[in-house]
């Protein structure tokens, strides 16, 4: 069931590709060293939890930005500048500021929010944030489930009106690459990887100007497969 429904999923259109090239989501399951799929705590419809203090996971830990990196606020979204400091260090917080685990009704299971400028538990800013993932190991390439605004029942929009931001980062902070990608209303999955194959990523930052709010799941990451010949 999972399989037809990754299959059903269609990636967006991406821009601004640098280091960095968009990988077809299944793949990258196929290849993970791990998928996470957020089920750290009992489930709790939203608000769900407030997590100040970022996720860890097998293999990496996810905040909200980088140190270095400068945080603010703009058109009731989280945006993030500047070259981290390196070697890469997560950054989590502040209270209320962090990231909310929640069950979502789409995905059906818990996922993460990234809690923007108006805080938890409001509901204007579940989704609205930014996060960070800091990886172990370096990979190459990672990808994840994202749930977008739903689609309204009465019909007053009907297409995808917000975008996502992924930023990927080397050890030492270099930026590798950005790809920004369309969203359509509800489920989507998207994903990345080196454009030289190479294990270089160390971390990311996402950031989306979705009208909704953005939850994510099922974060899968690992080498890239190789070919002989």
């Amino acid at each position: 069931m999972l399989r037809a429904l990754l299959a059903s999923l269609a990636l967006a259109t991406p821009a601004l590709a640098q280091g960095v090239e968009p990988a077809d989501y299944p793949a990258i399951l196929r290849d993970a060293l791990a998928i996470v799929d957020f089920e750290i705590l009992p489930p709790r419809a939203e608000p769900g939890y407030s997590v100040d203090h970022g996720i860890a996971f097998a293999g990496g830990r996810m905040g909200t930005g980088f140190a270095g990196q400068r945080i603010w606020a703009e058109n009731g979204f989280d945006r993030l500048g500047g070259r981290p400091f390196g070697p890469l260090t997560l950054v989590t917080g502040p209270a209320g500021r962090g990231l909310s685990v929640a069950t979502h009704r789409g995905f059906g299971s818990m996922a993460v929010y990234p809690l923007g400028p108006a805080g938890f538990p409001a509901i204007e800013s579940r989704g609205e944030g930014s996060i960070a993932v800091l990886f172990d190991e370096d990979i190459c390439q990672v990808g994840m489930r994202v749930h977008s605004d739903y689609p309204d029942p009465l019909g007053a929009y009907a297409t995808a009106r917000g975008e996502v931001l992924l930023t990927v980062y080397g050890r030492e902070g270099t930026r590798l690459g950005q790809l920004s990608f369309h969203l359509p209303l509800g489920m989507s999955a998207h994903g990345l990887r080196s454009a030289d194959s190479r294990s270089t990523i160390a971390g990311l930052t996402l950031e989306n100007t979705d009208p909704g709010g953005i939850a994510i799941d099922d974060l899968a990451f690992g080498p890239c497969a190789q070919t002989l010949g």
